[in-house]
């Protein structure tokens, strides 16, 4: 899951973004709407937290234009305007979702969870093939009913290959979706989380190297 942040004050910037990927989520972090608009036309995001007011101006502008396009990614604008007018106006340019600052990160956490469930593809809250089930809801996977600790790295990927099962998904589309832009696409990292993933998930693995390809959630054939 990649999230892009658009926020102009540095200090923030860095908090929000530390506690999205403490969250497991990817993250691209900029301080304008200029450089967010060429990411959008990058990298697919699962969701796009926009503060309002940065230096080009009003984002709101950018979100309604993009919204008259057929854009449809989820929003979180997030802004010291929240009056009801403030507020009236962002849900009216395409706003998902509105959270007046000063706020707690566990809040905007959770909004950008439930701006992601509700995106177009209608990803289930539970997610579950064979004996793994994943609850979004909770951020708990358990294999046979047992709890297991991922980090949010093998959080992530593990979602994917959950939400395409028995299909091969390649290891760049692993990290385009699961890593932000500062990946080196030709390291290991891939390799190194899903091998961290067999360890936890235990024999048989359900996670099938393809060679050439890249991995296959199949429910519980041991790795080829």
């Amino acid at each position: 899951m990649r999230v892009l942040l658009v926020e102009d004050e540095e200090d923030l910037r860095h908090v929000i973004e530390a506690g999205l990927r403490g969250a497991g989520y990817a993250v691209d972090a900029v301080g304008d709407w200029p450089d967010a608009d060429v990411l959008l036309d990058l990298a697919p995001y699962s969701c796009v937290v926009l503060d309002r007011m940065v230096p080009s101006g009003d984002t709101l502008y950018a979100l309604r234009e993009r919204r008259r396009r057929g854009w449809t990614t989820p929003v979180l604008c997030l802004t010291a305007l929240n009056e009801v007018p403030d507020r009236v106006d962002g849900f009216h340019a395409g706003a998902d979702d509105y959270l007046a600052k000063p706020f707690a990160m566990v809040e905007l956490v959770v909004r950008v969870g439930s701006l992601v469930r509700r995106a177009p593809e209608r990803t289930p809250v539970r997610l579950r093939h064979a004996d793994v089930e994943m609850d979004e809801a909770r951020r708990e996977v358990r294999r046979a009913g047992i709890l297991l600790s991922l980090t949010p790295k093998e959080y992530a990927v593990l979602r994917l290959l959950l939400l395409r099962p028995e299909e091969v998904v390649t290891r760049s589309t692993l990290i385009e979706h699961c890593w932000d832009e500062m990946a080196d696409p030709v390291s290991n990292v891939v390799d190194a989380v899903v091998a961290g993933l067999r360890r936890k998930l235990g024999p048989p693995s359900p996670i099938q190297t393809v060679r050439g390809h890249g991995f296959r959630f199949s429910g519980g054939a041991d790795p080829v």
